[in-house]
Protein backbone atom coordinates (compact mmCIF):
# COMPACT_ATOMS: atom_id res chain seq x y z
CA UNK A 1 0.00 0.00 0.00
CA UNK A 2 0.85 3.53 -0.76
CA UNK A 3 1.45 5.74 2.20
CA UNK A 4 -0.19 8.85 2.54
CA UNK A 5 3.74 10.24 2.43
CA UNK A 6 3.64 8.95 -1.05
CA UNK A 7 0.65 9.92 -1.97
CA UNK A 8 1.66 13.39 -1.52
CA UNK A 9 4.94 12.38 -2.88
CA UNK A 10 3.44 11.76 -5.91
CA UNK A 11 1.26 14.62 -6.36
CA UNK A 12 3.70 16.96 -6.01
CA UNK A 13 6.00 15.11 -8.83
CA UNK A 14 2.22 15.83 -10.88
CA UNK A 15 2.54 19.79 -10.27
CA UNK A 16 5.82 20.02 -10.95
CA UNK A 17 5.30 17.71 -14.35
CA UNK A 18 2.43 20.02 -14.92
CA UNK A 19 3.95 22.80 -14.34
CA UNK A 20 6.97 21.95 -16.91
CA UNK A 21 4.62 21.19 -20.15
CA UNK A 22 2.85 24.28 -19.54
CA UNK A 23 6.38 26.85 -19.15
CA UNK A 24 8.01 24.64 -21.94
CA UNK A 25 5.12 25.28 -24.31
CA UNK A 26 6.74 28.39 -26.34
CA UNK A 27 4.14 31.41 -27.78
CA UNK A 28 4.72 31.70 -30.89
CA UNK A 29 4.05 35.43 -32.59
CA UNK A 30 1.81 35.25 -35.65
CA UNK A 31 3.62 35.12 -39.29
CA UNK A 32 2.30 35.76 -42.43
CA UNK A 33 3.07 35.44 -46.01
CA UNK A 34 0.76 38.06 -46.93
CA UNK A 35 -0.37 38.54 -50.74
CA UNK A 36 -3.60 40.53 -50.15
CA UNK A 37 -6.42 41.63 -47.79
CA UNK A 38 -10.04 41.65 -48.61
CA UNK A 39 -12.43 43.93 -46.61
CA UNK A 40 -14.99 42.35 -44.05
CA UNK A 41 -16.66 45.25 -42.49
CA UNK A 42 -16.65 48.22 -40.52
CA UNK A 43 -17.65 49.47 -37.27
CA UNK A 44 -17.81 53.01 -36.04
CA UNK A 45 -17.83 53.96 -32.29
CA UNK A 46 -19.61 56.81 -31.16
CA UNK A 47 -18.47 59.83 -31.01
CA UNK A 48 -18.10 61.18 -27.32
CA UNK A 49 -18.68 57.35 -26.43
CA UNK A 50 -18.86 57.46 -22.48
CA UNK A 51 -17.36 54.46 -20.52
CA UNK A 52 -16.96 54.49 -16.94
CA UNK A 53 -16.23 58.32 -16.63
CA UNK A 54 -13.97 58.20 -18.79
CA UNK A 55 -14.40 59.93 -23.25
CA UNK A 56 -13.64 57.26 -25.14
CA UNK A 57 -11.98 58.32 -28.50
CA UNK A 58 -7.70 59.19 -29.71
CA UNK A 59 -7.77 55.45 -30.04
CA UNK A 60 -3.99 55.68 -31.76
CA UNK A 61 -3.18 51.64 -31.57
CA UNK A 62 -4.54 48.55 -30.71
CA UNK A 63 -3.15 44.98 -29.81
CA UNK A 64 -4.83 41.89 -29.69
CA UNK A 65 -4.55 39.38 -26.51
CA UNK A 66 -5.45 36.14 -27.97
CA UNK A 67 -5.49 34.05 -24.85
CA UNK A 68 -8.72 36.29 -23.36
CA UNK A 69 -9.72 37.17 -26.94
CA UNK A 70 -9.36 40.88 -25.82
CA UNK A 71 -7.90 43.64 -27.41
CA UNK A 72 -5.79 46.67 -25.91
CA UNK A 73 -6.39 50.27 -27.22
CA UNK A 74 -4.24 53.02 -26.32
CA UNK A 75 -5.45 56.48 -26.28
CA UNK A 76 -3.76 59.62 -27.16
CA UNK A 77 -5.50 61.64 -25.03
CA UNK A 78 -2.66 63.75 -22.93
CA UNK A 79 -4.09 63.59 -19.52
CA UNK A 80 -6.89 66.48 -21.12
CA UNK A 81 -9.98 64.43 -20.85
CA UNK A 82 -8.97 62.44 -18.52
CA UNK A 83 -5.84 60.71 -17.25
CA UNK A 84 -3.28 59.06 -19.97
CA UNK A 85 -5.50 55.83 -20.68
CA UNK A 86 -5.88 52.77 -22.87
CA UNK A 87 -9.16 50.54 -23.07
CA UNK A 88 -9.89 46.76 -23.44
CA UNK A 89 -12.36 46.25 -25.65
CA UNK A 90 -14.13 42.46 -27.03
CA UNK A 91 -14.29 42.93 -31.09
CA UNK A 92 -17.20 40.46 -32.14
CA UNK A 93 -16.10 39.31 -36.03
CA UNK A 94 -17.13 36.69 -38.27
CA UNK A 95 -16.54 36.16 -41.91
CA UNK A 96 -18.96 38.90 -42.65
CA UNK A 97 -18.81 41.57 -40.43
CA UNK A 98 -17.84 43.26 -37.27
CA UNK A 99 -20.49 42.14 -35.30
CA UNK A 100 -20.23 44.65 -32.34
CA UNK A 101 -17.12 46.09 -29.77
CA UNK A 102 -17.81 46.30 -26.24
CA UNK A 103 -15.72 48.29 -24.00
CA UNK A 104 -14.81 46.01 -20.25
CA UNK A 105 -12.00 47.80 -18.90
CA UNK A 106 -10.04 50.96 -18.73
CA UNK A 107 -6.34 51.43 -17.12
CA UNK A 108 -4.46 54.55 -16.30
CA UNK A 109 -0.92 54.30 -17.75
CA UNK A 110 1.24 55.62 -14.09
CA UNK A 111 4.51 57.12 -13.65
CA UNK A 112 7.40 55.45 -12.10
CA UNK A 113 6.47 56.99 -9.37
CA UNK A 114 2.75 55.27 -9.21
CA UNK A 115 1.32 59.05 -9.78
CA UNK A 116 -0.89 59.57 -12.64
CA UNK A 117 0.71 61.73 -15.16
CA UNK A 118 -0.43 64.93 -15.62
CA UNK A 119 -1.65 67.14 -18.32
CA UNK A 120 -0.02 70.47 -19.99
CA UNK A 121 -1.67 73.12 -17.82
CA UNK A 122 -0.29 70.82 -14.60
CA UNK A 123 3.18 70.04 -16.06
CA UNK A 124 4.36 70.41 -19.42
CA UNK A 125 7.47 68.73 -19.39
CA UNK A 126 6.22 65.38 -18.18
CA UNK A 127 2.86 65.26 -20.08
CA UNK A 128 2.55 62.47 -22.40
CA UNK A 129 1.70 61.88 -25.87
CA UNK A 130 0.36 58.32 -25.80
CA UNK A 131 0.68 56.83 -29.76
CA UNK A 132 0.91 53.21 -29.82
CA UNK A 133 0.88 50.26 -27.79
CA UNK A 134 1.84 46.10 -28.20
CA UNK A 135 0.71 43.04 -25.70
CA UNK A 136 3.56 40.92 -24.72
CA UNK A 137 2.01 37.52 -23.68
CA UNK A 138 5.05 36.06 -22.47
CA UNK A 139 5.33 38.38 -19.50
CA UNK A 140 1.79 39.53 -19.65
CA UNK A 141 2.72 42.96 -20.15
CA UNK A 142 2.64 46.05 -22.12
CA UNK A 143 4.67 48.38 -24.37
CA UNK A 144 3.54 52.19 -25.10
CA UNK A 145 4.71 55.00 -27.15
CA UNK A 146 4.76 58.58 -25.85
CA UNK A 147 6.27 61.09 -28.74
CA UNK A 148 7.56 63.80 -26.19
CA UNK A 149 6.83 67.20 -26.83
CA UNK A 150 9.16 69.89 -28.93
CA UNK A 151 7.79 73.93 -28.23
CA UNK A 152 9.74 76.55 -29.10
CA UNK A 153 8.62 80.02 -28.31
CA UNK A 154 9.12 83.47 -27.07
CA UNK A 155 8.76 82.86 -23.45
CA UNK A 156 10.08 80.00 -23.10
CA UNK A 157 10.80 76.12 -24.70
CA UNK A 158 9.12 72.81 -23.89
CA UNK A 159 11.15 69.72 -24.43
CA UNK A 160 10.28 66.47 -23.24
CA UNK A 161 12.14 63.60 -25.13
CA UNK A 162 9.80 60.68 -27.09
CA UNK A 163 10.00 57.55 -24.44
CA UNK A 164 8.92 54.15 -24.93
CA UNK A 165 7.32 52.45 -21.19
CA UNK A 166 6.91 49.14 -20.17
CA UNK A 167 3.88 48.78 -17.97
CA UNK A 168 1.97 46.18 -16.60
CA UNK A 169 -2.04 44.94 -17.33
CA UNK A 170 -3.12 47.42 -14.95
CA UNK A 171 -0.97 50.57 -16.10
CA UNK A 172 2.09 50.69 -13.35
CA UNK A 173 5.61 51.23 -14.64
CA UNK A 174 8.03 48.44 -15.43
CA UNK A 175 10.63 49.93 -17.09
CA UNK A 176 11.58 52.03 -20.18
CA UNK A 177 13.83 51.54 -23.31
CA UNK A 178 17.01 53.26 -23.96
CA UNK A 179 16.40 55.68 -26.59
CA UNK A 180 19.47 56.14 -29.10
CA UNK A 181 20.51 60.09 -28.76
CA UNK A 182 18.96 61.00 -32.30
CA UNK A 183 15.73 61.33 -30.41
CA UNK A 184 16.30 63.58 -28.10
CA UNK A 185 14.41 66.65 -28.54
CA UNK A 186 16.41 69.64 -29.23
CA UNK A 187 16.25 73.39 -29.87
CA UNK A 188 18.24 73.55 -32.67
CA UNK A 189 16.65 71.48 -36.19
CA UNK A 190 17.95 68.39 -35.24
CA UNK A 191 16.38 65.17 -33.98
CA UNK A 192 12.72 64.51 -34.24
CA UNK A 193 10.14 67.09 -35.23
CA UNK A 194 7.01 68.20 -33.07
CA UNK A 195 4.38 65.44 -32.89
CA UNK A 196 6.47 63.21 -35.90
CA UNK A 197 8.51 60.64 -33.42
CA UNK A 198 7.75 57.45 -32.11
CA UNK A 199 4.09 56.62 -33.62
CA UNK A 200 4.87 52.98 -34.51
CA UNK A 201 5.76 49.81 -32.44
CA UNK A 202 5.63 45.97 -32.39
CA UNK A 203 7.52 42.82 -31.63
CA UNK A 204 9.18 40.02 -33.68
CA UNK A 205 11.05 37.13 -33.42
CA UNK A 206 8.92 35.78 -30.56
CA UNK A 207 9.08 38.81 -28.87
CA UNK A 208 12.14 39.18 -28.62
CA UNK A 209 12.94 42.22 -30.68
CA UNK A 210 10.93 45.63 -30.33
CA UNK A 211 10.62 47.67 -33.63
CA UNK A 212 10.10 51.19 -33.09
CA UNK A 213 9.06 53.96 -36.13
CA UNK A 214 9.10 57.27 -36.11
CA UNK A 215 6.21 59.21 -38.42
CA UNK A 216 8.60 61.44 -39.71
CA UNK A 217 12.01 62.23 -41.22
CA UNK A 218 14.19 63.70 -38.01
CA UNK A 219 15.44 67.24 -39.20
CA UNK A 220 19.32 66.01 -39.82
CA UNK A 221 17.71 63.32 -42.34
CA UNK A 222 15.86 65.67 -44.77
CA UNK A 223 12.39 67.35 -45.21
CA UNK A 224 9.20 65.81 -44.15
CA UNK A 225 7.16 64.26 -47.45
CA UNK A 226 5.76 66.33 -49.87
CA UNK A 227 3.11 65.78 -52.67
CA UNK A 228 6.56 66.07 -55.06
CA UNK A 229 9.03 63.17 -54.81
CA UNK A 230 11.58 64.35 -52.41
CA UNK A 231 13.79 61.91 -50.85
CA UNK A 232 12.18 61.59 -47.26
CA UNK A 233 13.60 58.85 -45.50
CA UNK A 234 12.32 58.12 -42.01
CA UNK A 235 13.66 55.84 -38.97
CA UNK A 236 13.11 51.96 -37.89
CA UNK A 237 14.56 50.85 -34.89
CA UNK A 238 15.24 47.63 -33.68
CA UNK A 239 15.68 46.79 -29.80
CA UNK A 240 16.64 44.22 -27.94
CA UNK A 241 13.79 43.38 -25.22
CA UNK A 242 16.10 41.56 -22.88
CA UNK A 243 18.44 44.30 -23.07
CA UNK A 244 16.06 47.27 -23.78
CA UNK A 245 18.82 48.81 -26.14
CA UNK A 246 18.99 49.70 -29.45
CA UNK A 247 20.38 46.93 -31.83
CA UNK A 248 20.17 49.15 -35.23
CA UNK A 249 18.70 51.67 -37.45
CA UNK A 250 16.84 51.32 -40.87
CA UNK A 251 15.72 53.74 -42.80
CA UNK A 252 12.39 54.10 -44.78
CA UNK A 253 11.32 55.96 -47.80
CA UNK A 254 7.74 57.27 -47.36
CA UNK A 255 5.81 57.90 -50.39
CA UNK A 256 4.85 61.71 -51.57
CA UNK A 257 1.92 63.18 -49.82
CA UNK A 258 -1.31 62.05 -51.62
CA UNK A 259 -3.02 65.42 -52.48
CA UNK A 260 -2.16 68.73 -52.76
CA UNK A 261 -3.46 70.53 -49.18
CA UNK A 262 -6.28 73.60 -50.01
CA UNK A 263 -4.86 76.48 -49.45
CA UNK A 264 -1.25 75.17 -51.50
CA UNK A 265 0.72 76.31 -48.10
CA UNK A 266 -1.39 74.84 -45.60
CA UNK A 267 -0.83 71.75 -43.51
CA UNK A 268 0.20 68.05 -45.05
CA UNK A 269 1.73 65.50 -44.33
CA UNK A 270 2.44 61.71 -44.71
CA UNK A 271 4.05 59.72 -42.24
CA UNK A 272 3.78 56.44 -40.43
CA UNK A 273 1.25 55.98 -37.87
CA UNK A 274 1.69 51.93 -37.27
CA UNK A 275 3.99 49.17 -37.85
CA UNK A 276 3.31 45.31 -37.36
CA UNK A 277 5.43 42.01 -37.45
CA UNK A 278 4.95 39.75 -40.60
CA UNK A 279 8.02 37.51 -39.58
CA UNK A 280 11.27 37.19 -41.54
CA UNK A 281 12.69 40.25 -40.80
CA UNK A 282 9.62 41.81 -42.89
CA UNK A 283 7.03 44.67 -41.65
CA UNK A 284 3.30 45.57 -42.33
CA UNK A 285 4.01 49.30 -42.76
CA UNK A 286 1.09 51.93 -42.48
CA UNK A 287 1.61 55.01 -44.75
CA UNK A 288 -1.53 57.70 -43.72
CA UNK A 289 -1.61 61.14 -45.87
CA UNK A 290 -3.71 64.04 -45.26
CA UNK A 291 -3.91 67.10 -46.32
CA UNK A 292 -5.74 70.73 -45.28
CA UNK A 293 -8.67 70.54 -47.51
CA UNK A 294 -9.54 67.00 -47.44
CA UNK A 295 -11.33 65.31 -44.83
CA UNK A 296 -10.54 61.52 -45.44
CA UNK A 297 -7.38 60.13 -45.46
CA UNK A 298 -5.43 58.16 -47.85
CA UNK A 299 -4.18 55.31 -46.34
CA UNK A 300 -1.39 53.20 -48.03
CA UNK A 301 -0.12 49.36 -46.61
CA UNK A 302 3.26 48.46 -47.12
CA UNK A 303 5.15 45.17 -46.46
CA UNK A 304 8.47 46.49 -45.70
CA UNK A 305 11.81 44.63 -45.86
CA UNK A 306 14.49 44.93 -43.64
CA UNK A 307 16.98 42.12 -44.72
CA UNK A 308 19.78 43.89 -46.91
CA UNK A 309 19.21 46.98 -45.52
CA UNK A 310 22.28 49.44 -44.08
CA UNK A 311 22.57 49.88 -40.10
CA UNK A 312 22.13 53.76 -40.55
CA UNK A 313 23.10 53.94 -36.30
CA UNK A 314 25.79 56.18 -36.97
CA UNK A 315 25.16 57.80 -40.22
CA UNK A 316 22.61 60.57 -41.85
CA UNK A 317 20.04 60.29 -45.00
CA UNK A 318 21.23 63.31 -46.84
CA UNK A 319 22.85 61.07 -49.35
CA UNK A 320 20.76 58.29 -50.66
CA UNK A 321 23.57 56.79 -52.29
CA UNK A 322 25.60 55.90 -48.83
CA UNK A 323 23.13 53.29 -47.69
CA UNK A 324 20.36 50.66 -48.66
CA UNK A 325 17.11 51.01 -47.18
CA UNK A 326 14.56 48.80 -46.51
CA UNK A 327 13.07 47.41 -49.31
CA UNK A 328 8.87 48.12 -49.60
CA UNK A 329 6.11 46.78 -51.63
CA UNK A 330 2.66 48.14 -51.99
CA UNK A 331 -0.14 46.12 -50.33
CA UNK A 332 -2.99 48.30 -50.63
CA UNK A 333 -4.33 51.45 -51.30
CA UNK A 334 -7.66 51.88 -48.98
CA UNK A 335 -8.73 55.12 -51.69
CA UNK A 336 -9.42 51.69 -54.03
CA UNK A 337 -11.76 50.08 -51.54
CA UNK A 338 -14.46 53.20 -52.29
CA UNK A 339 -15.13 53.68 -48.56
CA UNK A 340 -14.38 56.44 -46.46
CA UNK A 341 -11.31 56.06 -44.05
CA UNK A 342 -10.60 58.25 -41.66
CA UNK A 343 -6.79 58.81 -39.71
CA UNK A 344 -6.27 54.96 -39.24
CA UNK A 345 -3.02 54.94 -36.63
CA UNK A 346 -3.09 51.45 -35.63
CA UNK A 347 -2.96 47.51 -36.63
CA UNK A 348 -3.10 44.23 -34.94
CA UNK A 349 -3.95 40.53 -36.17
CA UNK A 350 -7.00 39.50 -34.73
CA UNK A 351 -8.32 35.78 -34.32
CA UNK A 352 -8.60 33.14 -37.35
CA UNK A 353 -12.23 32.80 -39.48
CA UNK A 354 -13.67 29.87 -39.75
CA UNK A 355 -11.83 29.12 -43.13
CA UNK A 356 -8.42 29.30 -40.85
CA UNK A 357 -7.65 32.73 -42.67
CA UNK A 358 -5.62 35.09 -40.83
CA UNK A 359 -7.52 38.49 -40.30
CA UNK A 360 -6.13 42.17 -39.80
CA UNK A 361 -7.88 44.84 -37.60
CA UNK A 362 -7.23 48.19 -37.99
CA UNK A 363 -8.45 51.56 -35.37
CA UNK A 364 -8.66 55.14 -36.56
CA UNK A 365 -8.06 58.38 -34.53
CA UNK A 366 -10.81 60.70 -34.19
CA UNK A 367 -8.70 63.22 -32.50
CA UNK A 368 -12.08 63.79 -30.10
CA UNK A 369 -13.51 65.68 -33.40
CA UNK A 370 -16.81 65.69 -33.96
CA UNK A 371 -15.87 65.56 -37.83
CA UNK A 372 -13.56 62.48 -38.11
CA UNK A 373 -14.62 58.95 -37.17
CA UNK A 374 -13.23 56.58 -34.58
CA UNK A 375 -13.54 53.80 -37.20
CA UNK A 376 -12.68 50.07 -36.91
CA UNK A 377 -12.14 48.15 -40.30
CA UNK A 378 -11.80 44.40 -40.14
CA UNK A 379 -10.15 42.60 -43.34
CA UNK A 380 -9.67 38.86 -44.11
CA UNK A 381 -5.78 37.92 -45.00
CA UNK A 382 -5.04 36.58 -48.33
CA UNK A 383 -1.95 34.40 -48.18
Amino acid sequence: MYSRHTHRFLYTLLLLSLFACTASRKISQVESLIKGLRLIGQYEIPYNFQFRNTTVGGLSGIDYDARRDQYYLICDDRSDKNPARYYVAKIHVSSQAIDSVAFTGVAYMRQPDGNLYPNSKQDPLRTPDPEAMRYNPITNTLAWTSEGERILGATGNILEDPAVYFIDTLGKFIDSLGLPANLKMRTEAKGPRRNGTLEGICYADNYQTLYVSVEEPLFEDGPSADTQENNAYTRIYKFDVKTRQCMAQYAYKLSPVAYPSVPENAFKINGIPDILSLGKNKLLVIERSFSTGRLPCTIKLFVADLAGATDISNQGLLNPGSFVPATKSLLLNMDDLGIYTDNIEGVTFGPNLPNGHKTLLFIADNNFNPLEKAQVLLFEVLE
